[in-house]
C-alpha cells in the first residue's frame, strides 16, 4: 500500500475512535447504612430533653426515674413509626403555674408501655385549690396522647394529676389497656376537674380495664365514632359521659359502647349532655352491663339542656338529637341516696327516639317529677 493511503487510513481510524470513546461506568451512591438504635435509656434531670432530641434515633425509648424539669412537656410527639416508649420507675415534673401538657406522645404504630412498679407521678396537690381548671392558680394538664394510629398503651399508672388526666384527640384505632389514674388523695386535698379520659375527634378507641379515681368524670366523650370503654371501674367522679356535646368544632358523637363497667361513690352513674341551643348529633350509644353503687345525685341523667351544669340550662332543645339510644342491664338497686334522683330525662320537643331501655334497676333516690319528652314507654 502506497505510504499516503496508508497515512489516510490510520488517520481515519484515529478520528472514529476519538468520535465514539468507551462510556465510563455510572458511579453509584453508598447506600445509607445508618439505623435506629436498637434501645435508648434516659434517666434524671437530663432524660426529657435528651428523649425529646433522639426521639427518632431510637426503636425502643426507655424513660427510667426522669425528673421533668418546670414548666416542660415530656415531649415524644415527632416519633418514628413503629417506636416503643417503656416507662420505668417514677416519672416526676417539676411544679410551675401553666396549662401543659406534662406529656405528650404522638405517631403511628407507637407502643405505650409500664413496666413493673412503674408510675407517673403528677404530685397534683402542689395545684390543688379546690377550683381546677375554673379558677385558682393555672394548672398544667397532664397526658395528650393526641394523633397516634394503630397504638396501644399498656399498664400505666398515673397518680395525682393537677386537672384532667389524659386527653385522646385526633387518633385513629388507639387501644389502651390496664390503665390506672389514681387521684383518689384529691378527695380531701382539693383534686377538681380531674377527668380520666376526654375524647374528642377521634375513631375506633378501645379503653378496655382502666381504674378511676377522681373527682369529675370517670370518661367523657365529646365527639368521635366507634369508640368503647369496658371493663373499667369509675370511682369518686361523675360517671360514664357523654358530653358535653355542642358548641365545639366537631359535635358528633357516633357508635359508643360503655360495657361491664361499675360506677360507685360518684356523683352519677350514667350521664349524655346535650348542650342547650346548639346543633350536632349523639346517636349509637350503648349502655351495658353497668353496676352502680353509692351515687349521690343522678343514677341516670339524659339531658338536651346542659348549659355548664346539670338541669340548669331551662328550656331543652333538640338541635342536638339522640337517636338509637340503648341502656340494659343496670344494676343500681339501692344504689341512688335518698336525696338524689333515680333517673332523669329532660328532652327538646323532638329530641329523642329510637331507644331501646330494658332490665333497668336503679332504686334508692327519689323520681323526678319534671322529666319531658322521654320516648314512649320511658319514663322517669
Amino acid at each position: 500500500m502506497p505510504k499516503l493511503a496508508a497515512s489516510l487510513m490510520l488517520a481515519a481510524l484515529a478520528a472514529g475512535v476519538m468520535a465514539s470513546p468507551v462510556a465510563e461506568p455510572a458511579i453509584t451512591a453508598a447506600p445509607n447504612l445508618a439505623k435506629r438504635a436498637t434501645s435508648c435509656t434516659f434517666s434524671g434531670s437530663s432524660g426529657a430533653s435528651s428523649a425529646s432530641k433522639s426521639q427518632k434515633s431510637c426503636s425502643t425509648i426507655v424513660l427510667s426515674n426522669v425528673a421533668v424539669p418546670s414548666g416542660t412537656t415530656l415531649d415524644l410527639s415527632d416519633l418514628e413509626d413503629d417506636t416503643t416508649v417503656i416507662f420505668e420507675g417514677e416519672t416526676t415534673w417539676g411544679y410551675e403555674e401553666w396549662d401543659g401538657p406534662l406529656l405528650q406522645i404522638s405517631g403511628t404504630g407507637i407502643t405505650v408501655q409500664g413496666a413493673s412498679g412503674a408510675y407517673l407521678n403528677g404530685d397534683g396537690s402542689r395545684w390543688w385549690d379546690g377550683e381546677g381548671s375554673n379558677g385558682g392558680v393555672t394548672k398544667p394538664k397532664f397526658f395528650y396522647a393526641h394523633d397516634l394510629t394503630d397504638s396501644t398503651i399498656t399498664n400505666l399508672y398515673i397518680e395525682n394529676t393537677p386537672v384532667q388526666a389524659v386527653s385522646i384527640n385526633g387518633c385513629d384505632g388507639l387501644t389502651i389497656t390496664d390503665m390506672t389514674i389514681n387521684n383518689e388523695a384529691g378527695d380531701s386535698e382539693g383534686g377538681h376537674n380531674t377527668d380520666g379520659f376526654d375524647i374528642g375527634d377521634s375513631t375506633s378507641v378501645v379503653i378496655t380495664g382502666a381504674e378511676v379515681y377522681n373527682q369529675d368524670d370517670c370518661v367523657a366523650i365529646n365527639s368521635g365514632t366507634d369508640i368503647t370503654f369496658e371493663n373499667g371501674v369509675c370511682s369518686g367522679g361523675h360517671g360514664l359521659s357523654i358530653g358535653s356535646v355542642g358548641g365545639r368544632s366537631d359535635n358528633t358523637v357516633d357508635t359508643v359502647t360503655f360495657k361491664n363497667n361499675e360506677v360507685k361513690s360518684s356523683t352519677n352513674g350514667i350521664r349524655i349532655k346535650a348542650t342547650e341551643g346548639d346543633t350536632g348529633t349523639i346517636k349509637g350509644v350503648t349502655y351495658t352491663e353497668i353496676t352502680l353503687s353509692d351515687i349521690s345525685d343522678y343514677g341516670i341523667l339524659i339531658e338536651q339542656n346542659y348549659d355548664g351544669g346539670d338541669l340548669d340550662g331551662g328550656t331543652p332543645t333538640s338541635g342536638i338529637p339522640i337517636t338509637d339510644l340503648t341502656i340494659s342491664n343496670i344494676s343500681g338497686t339501692d344504689a341512688v341516696d335518698s336525696d338524689g334522683y333515680n333517673i332523669v330525662i329532660v328532652c327538646g320537643s323532638s329530641g329523642c327516639s329510637d331507644w331501646t331501655w330494658t332490665d333497668v334497676s336503679v332504686t334508692g333516690g327519689e323520681t323526678y317529677s319534671d322529666c319531658e319528652n322521654a320516648p314512649d314507654s320511658i319514663s322517669c
